[in-house]
């Protein structure tokens, strides 16, 4: 089993959240909060601000507290993710991308009642938490837990086990 360790911000603007538009390798365009994978030996909290900085061009000045964590099985495709999506208080810089990756293409601040729209092709270990979060803002941290079945990413069953 391969496992990731993944770090997602909620960087919020006066226009409303920042996402980023990601091309995969397949061709297909998803939308997320700017994030990533953190390196090996690497603190999460150092980590995720190297990949805001890459995707974004924003520094993060202030960091908030911890938002949600999600727990992804996936036994059939061979891996395992989890993700803490943090929530950042304060950034400097202008938007910028120069994703190394190749990945992020374009970067916006989406009015927080069109986010579930614009979030419609992400995975549902995506799109289901942070929806959840920008409707009830909780304040303490939540955990989402998902079982992946099948081992062609085009014809998965996820389920949510939280």
């Amino acid at each position: 089993m391969r496992s990731w360790l993944v770090a997602g911000a909620l960087i919020e603007g006066p226009s409303g959240l920042l996402l980023v538009s990601n091309r995969r390798h397949d061709g297909v365009v998803d939308w997320t909060t700017p994030g990533g994978v953190i390196d090996p030996g690497e603190s999460l909290i150092s980590g995720l601000a190297r990949e805001v900085r890459e995707e974004t061009g924003l520094e993060v000045s202030e960091w908030g507290e911890l938002a949600y964590e999600i727990e992804v099985h996936a036994p059939d495709l061979g891996w395992d993710l989890r993700v803490e999506v943090h929530r950042v208080v304060a950034v400097t810089g202008d938007l910028v991308i120069d994703d190394p990756d190749g990945i992020v293409t374009e970067a916006c601040y989406v009015e927080c009642e069109l986010c579930e729209d614009r979030l419609g092709a992400s995975q549902p270990w995506v799109k289901e938490p942070l929806v959840s979060w920008l409707t009830n803002r909780w304040s303490s941290p939540q955990a989402f837990r998902y079982r992946v079945e099948g081992s062609d990413l085009n014809s998965i069953e996820v389920t949510s086990l939280t």
